[in-house]
């Protein structure tokens, strides 16, 4: 990136409480993903909202395929925002594909995170012998093809799905960001997204974890919030949401607020 990172993935810094917020979205969307969850915090937390490089809201020209071929170049893009901006510690929120990426960033630096909590989080959506992720190769397979073939026909099928809850206002926001990626890029991130395989790491994350995890969300099955609960290093919990859907940001926000708050303080 010849610009900043901070100008490049639109970082803005919100509030002016004395401890860091990380909110960070996931694929599909962008920071604004968060926006009628951001009130609930901006009084108590100086909440750091950026873009993932995919997201539509961000010039495609910095997305670079030879680069983010892994979620660690979106490791890198974390921790270089967070230097940045001289931060020190900060509690991080992550939805989905940033879930991975806080606990990757955990890892390397352990210091400087006091709290991850993951909503929808999975370190692999293909079923694996013992291992219920939820997805057969197959099923990802008519996922890229449908994508290739008529992208606006694959969003106006899957945003319905992912969102899971009947909240049409929460339809065509997931709907109107999914439009806003290009479609290669999307495809390239969903192939990267589906085709990893991160159960392996999650013993070496020592930071205190809470999983926030829909009891019905089509992307991410109960079983592996359980999963991840059994197997991530430090200590961790799972707080089980009473909402549908993969979004719930999105379709509940009042509801997540609250819920993230208990995540917070506990």
């Amino acid at each position: 990136m010849g610009t900043s990172i901070l100008e490049a993935l639109n970082v803005r810094v919100e509030g002016s409480g004395n401890h860091y917020l990380v909110f960070s979205h996931g694929f599909g969307t962008d920071q604004s993903a968060w926006q009628r969850v951001l009130p609930y915090f901006t009084p108590r937390y100086s909440v750091i909202l950026y873009d993932l490089v995919c997201a539509g809201s961000v010039n495609p020209d910095y997305f670079d395929y030879r680069r983010y071929t892994t979620l660690d170049a979106y490791v890198d893009d974390l921790l270089n925002i967070l230097d940045s901006l001289h931060v020190t510690t900060c509690a991080y929120v992550g939805h989905s594909i940033s879930a991975m990426i806080g606990m990757l960033a955990s890892i390397r630096r352990p210091n400087l995170f006091s709290k991850l909590i993951l909503i929808g989080a999975s370190p692999r959506f293909l079923n694996d012998k013992d291992y219920h992720g939820g997805f057969e190769q197959g099923d990802f397979e008519q996922v890229f093809s449908a994508m290739k073939a008529n992208y606006e026909a694959w969003v106006n099928g899957f945003a319905p799905l992912a969102v899971g809850a009947d909240v049409p206002t929460a339809v065509r926001e997931f709907s109107r960001t999914l439009f806003n990626m290009r479609p290669d890029i999307s495809l390239f991130v969903s192939r990267t997204v589906f085709n990893s395989d991160l159960r392996g790491i999650l013993g070496l994350v020592k930071v205190p974890c809470v999983i926030m995890q829909a009891a019905r969300d089509c992307s991410v099955p109960a079983a592996v919030a359980t999963y991840m609960e059994e197997h991530l290093g430090g200590r961790s919990t799972v707080l089980w949401l009473d909402s549908e859907g993969h979004l719930p940001h999105l379709s509940a926000p009042s509801y997540l607020a609250n819920q993230l708050d208990i995540a917070l303080l506990s």
